[in-house]
Parts: structure tokens; sequence; C-alpha cells
């Protein structure tokens, strides 16, 4: 689907929620990244600060120390879209040299400097909704309105990026699954995901193997491709354009699949 993006995750940190530790070794991520690439992402996407439900914060010093080998080895490569996830405007500074393409920060740009960054770089910005922080996330999470709410939050972002001056076309939104909800919210929400196509910014779904999959199917992070699959196709149908997946070869197929289906039906 010419129109859709794959997002490849490159976590390098002991305790993500799924692939915690498997990267942490320099040659394991250059080899994970080329990988990924080979099997058709079109971004990828690198993090040293996981943010699954009671994680702590991780420094920047210590983010930069992981994520910036990595970035260089991968430009020595290839010249592919790199989206680092991080919310600090101290790492964000110390790789734009490597030509890095998005900024994917889960709390929406907190770090106020990230705004200038952004715009003197001409950076992409991927602002996501999250209720509290990745420690307190998940503590009994409520909402007046659960879309509504989330909708406002994310078009009040994407106002305050206009009023810096970062235009549209560089603006991603993502109404976080997984990131203070509960399992109800979460599907609620992918039922309503194209409500926030009137916020004027491509969506990006992040779905891939989390709990709202396994709590469903009663599997492990390590078996919930099929649930993840299932669950993007949905995510597709009600707007999303950028997919964050841990498994990029699965996801093409499932779009070269669709690619394959009339668009009428």
């Amino acid at each position: 689907m010419n129109n859709i993006e794959i997002m490849g995750v490159l976590n390098i940190t002991e305790n993500s929620f799924y692939d915690g530790g498997k990267f942490n070794d320099l040659k394991k991520s250059i080899k994970h990244a080329s990988n990924m690439i080979s099997d058709g992402a079109d971004i990828i996407d690198i993090g040293a600060e996981s943010s699954k439900p009671g994680s702590e914060p991780v420094s920047p010093s210590s983010q930069i120390k992981k994520i910036e080998p990595v970035v260089e080895a991968i430009r020595e490569i290839s010249n592919i879209p790199i989206s680092i996830d991080t919310r600090s405007s101290e790492v964000i500074k110390k790789l734009t040299k490597y030509n890095i393409n998005i900024v994917n920060d889960i709390s929406s740009l907190e770090d106020e400097d990230l705004y200038d960054v952004i715009k003197e770089n001409q950076l992409y910005v991927s602002l996501m909704h999250m209720q509290g922080t990745p420690k307190n996330m998940q503590d009994n999470p409520k909402y007046d309105n659960l879309i509504d709410d989330i909708y406002h939050y994310l078009e009040g972002k994407v106002k305050r990026c206009l009023d810096y001056e970062i235009p549209r076309k560089k603006i991603i939104i993502d109404p976080g699954f997984g990131f203070g909800k509960t399992l109800d919210h979460n599907y609620i929400l992918l039922n309503n995901l194209t409500k926030f196509s009137k916020i004027g910014c491509r969506i990006l779904s992040g779905i891939s193997r989390k709990s709202m999959i396994g709590n469903v199917i009663n599997k492990p992070a390590s078996e919930r491709l099929y649930g993840s699959l299932a669950a993007t196709i949905i995510a597709i149908k009600n707007g999303a354009s950028i997919l964050r997946v841990h498994d990029v070869k699965e996801t093409k197929m499932l779009l070269n699949f669709i690619d394959l289906i009339p668009s009428e039906l």
C-alpha cells in the first residue's frame, strides 16, 4: 500500500516489554536494523528508554551512549529515515549530525526545547497521547470522554507545533495505545481511530504485541503476532498510515496482500 509506511522498532533497552535486552549489543542492533530494512521497513525507530508500564526514566547521557553508535552505523549502510524515540532535546541535538528524520516523543514535547530543535532541523515529529507517565500511567486510568479527551489533547499539541512554525505535513499524531488506557479504552480508541483524521495529520498506530492483544488472546508477547496483524488491519481501515511494528516482514506481507483486494470491498 503506497500510502502506508512501516516503522520498524529497534529497542536498545534492557527492559522493553517484548524485546528488552535482545539488541543491546551493537552488532546485534545493526544486524536487526539491516534485516528490517531488507524486510521492507520504511523507517527505523530507535529508542534506549523503555516506556512499558512501571518503567523509570533514563538519563539523556545514557540514551546517547547507546543510540549514537547505532545511528552512526546505520547511516554507513543506509539512508533510510531514522526516528528517535526519546523525550529529550539533548538526545536529539546530539544526533542531528547523522541526518535523523523524526522525533518520536511519547510525552508530546514536554521538553519545550524540542520545538526549536525540530523547527531548526526541519524534522518530523510524532506527538503521542499518554495519561500520566510510564511509571504510573496504568494506575486506574480514567477519562471524562475517552475520544474527546484524547482528540482535544492531540489537537492542542498540533496547534502548539504550528505556532512554532512546524509545518502540519511534518506532524504525526499517535493516540497512544496502552499508554494510560484500560483494555476497553484501547479497543474503543481503535474502533474510533478514523475520527482523529479531522486533525489533519498522519496517524501512527503502535499496537504491535502489546498487552491489549495479549489480554484478548491470552498469550505472552512472544506469541502475539497474529493478534497484532489482525489489529493492524483495523487500524489501517480506520486511517492509520504509519505502523510502528516489531514484525516488519510479516507486516509487509500483510500490506502486499491488502493491495490485492479491490478498494470497493
